[in-house]
């Protein structure tokens, strides 16, 4: 059986890229907090915000990574 090599993938822009869309998802639904709280949909609000904030965390930790060679 041949050995399979890793892909490389640039991890920053990746969870750079989620995070800017767990924003943006976070602005769009804002407007709509009453709407959301009427009809108990309001966890969506709650699961972008937690999204944001875990890629904003998780930059840090990339840079951290990726100096110390753990990431390629």
């Amino acid at each position: 059986m041949a050995a399979t090599q890793m892909l490389a993938v640039n991890a920053r822009k990746v969870v750079l890229v989620g995070t800017s869309l767990f924003f943006l998802a976070f602005v769009v639904l804002l407007p709509f907090w009453s709407w959301l709280g009427a009809h108990d949909h309001r966890v969506w609000l709650w699961t972008t915000l937690a999204g944001w904030v875990l890629g904003a965390l998780a930059l840090p930790l990339i840079g951290k990574h990726t100096g110390e060679g753990r990431l390629g």
